[in-house]
C-alpha cells in the first residue's frame, strides 16, 4: 500500500513540474484564400500556406505576418499572442511563478483573404 502512495505521490510531482514546461508553446494554422500563397514571419520566409505555426513566446510577443502571391496584393497583419487564455499555463504557474508568462497563446486557426490586383493597381 505504501509502494502504490509513494509512486502515485511521485507520478503527480512529475506532471506537476512537467506542466509549465509542457503549456509554453502555442500553436497556430495559418490559412490564405487562395491558399498555396508565401508566408514570411518577421521577415523571414516560412513556406506556404496553410502553415502550421508553434512557438514559445511569451504572452503578448507580436509577429509581423506578410502574406504574398502573384497576381494579388500583398497582405500584412500582425499575429499577437493575446488571443486565447493557456490553461495549462495558468495551473502550472500556480506552483511555479515563472509560467504565469505563457498564459496566453493563438486561437487555433486564422484565416486571410488576398485581394487580387485591379489594372490601376501600383505597389
Amino acid at each position: 500500500m505504501k509502494t502504490l502512495q509513494k509512486t502515485t505521490a511521485l507520478m503527480v510531482a512529475i506532471v506537476m513540474l512537467l506542466i509549465p514546461f509542457l503549456s509554453c508553446s502555442s500553436t497556430t494554422m495559418i490559412n490564405s484564400i487562395p491558399d498555396n500563397s508565401k508566408l514570411y514571419m518577421n521577415g523571414e520566409i516560412k513556406g506556404n500556406t496553410p502553415y502550421k505555426h508553434t512557438d514559445s513566446a511569451v504572452s503578448g510577443a507580436t509577429t509581423e505576418i506578410v502574406i504574398k502571391k502573384e497576381g494579388y496584393q500583398d497582405f500584412r497583419t500582425i499575429l499577437s499572442k493575446n488571443e486565447q487564455v493557456n490553461v495549462g499555463a495558468i495551473i502550472g504557474g500556480i506552483f511555479f511563478l515563472f509560467p504565469f508568462i505563457w498564459t496566453m497563446g493563438y486561437y487555433p486557426t486564422h484565416t486571410y483573404e488576398l485581394q487580387k490586383v485591379s489594372p490601376n493597381y501600383v505597389p
